[in-house]
C-alpha cells in the first residue's frame, strides 16, 4: 500500500470497494511550522463515473484497485462501442462510448501505446498516451512571417476536436498534440 505522497495521475484506488482512477492531484504545503503537506487528490469512479474528491496527509496510506494494465491499439467503432485490441495476445475489448467521453477526441483508428484498464476481466478506462499525432483538416490559411508572433487560431482536427495553432500553420500539417491539457504542442 502507497503513502498519499507516493501516488501519481492514473493509478487506480479502492475506495470503499469501488475502482477510483486519479484525475489530478494537487499538493498543499502550509506555511506554518510543523504543519503537514496535504494531497487534495480528484477521482472518477470507473465504474459510475461519479467524481469524487479526497484530501490525504502525506504519510496516510491508500489502498490499490486490483486492476489489471494492458497494452492496447485502438481498433473500430462499432455504433456506441469502441473496440480495442490486446496487443500482447489480440483478443479484443469494447467500452461505451460514455465510459471514455473525454478520451474520444483523441482516438484515431490504430493507435497504439493505450494503456487499457480491466477490473474483473472487464474493460473499466483506458489510458492515453501523453502525445498523439493527428492532421490538421481545416483551418485559415497560414500567413507568411507569422513564426515571430505567439498569436495563435483555431484548427479543427481529424478527430472533429478543436486546438489552438500558432498562426503559419496549414491545413493538412500534422501536429502533436499532449492529451493532458488538450494543447498543441508541435509540428511533425
Amino acid at each position: 500500500m502507497p503513502k498519499a505522497c507516493e501516488l501519481k495521475r492514473g493509478m487506480v484506488l479502492d475506495l470503499d470497494g469501488a475502482p477510483f482512477i486519479i484525475r489530478n492531484i494537487e499538493a498543499k504545503s502550509p506555511s506554518q511550522r510543523g504543519a503537514v503537506t496535504i494531497y487534495k487528490i480528484k477521482l472518477n469512479n470507473l465504474k459510475t463515473h461519479q467524481k469524487r474528491d479526497e484530501a490525504y496527509k502525506g504519510d496516510d496510506f491508500v489502498k490499490l484497485a486490483d486492476c489489471q494494465r494492458l497494452p492496447v491499439q485502438f481498433s473500430y467503432i462499432d455504433g456506441d462501442i469502441y473496440q480495442f485490441m490486446n496487443l500482447e495476445d489480440y483478443s479484443q475489448y469494447g467500452i461505451n462510448k460514455e465510459e471514455i467521453s473525454e478520451d474520444i477526441g483523441y482516438l484515431i483508428e490504430g493507435l497504439e501505446d493505450i494503456t487499457a484498464l480491466l477490473y474483473e476481466g472487464a474493460l473499466i478506462g483506458i489510458e492515453l498516451p501523453s502525445t498523439v499525432t493527428m492532421e490538421v483538416i481545416e483551418t485559415t490559411p497560414g500567413i507568411r512571417g507569422a513564426s515571430a508572433s505567439a498569436r495563435t487560431k483555431p484548427a479543427k482536427l481529424v478527430t472533429g476536436i478543436e486546438v489552438q495553432v500558432p498562426e503559419y500553420l496549414e491545413q493538412g500539417e500534422n501536429i502533436k498534440i499532449n492529451t493532458v491539457t488538450g494543447k498543441y504542442m508541435s509540428r511533425v
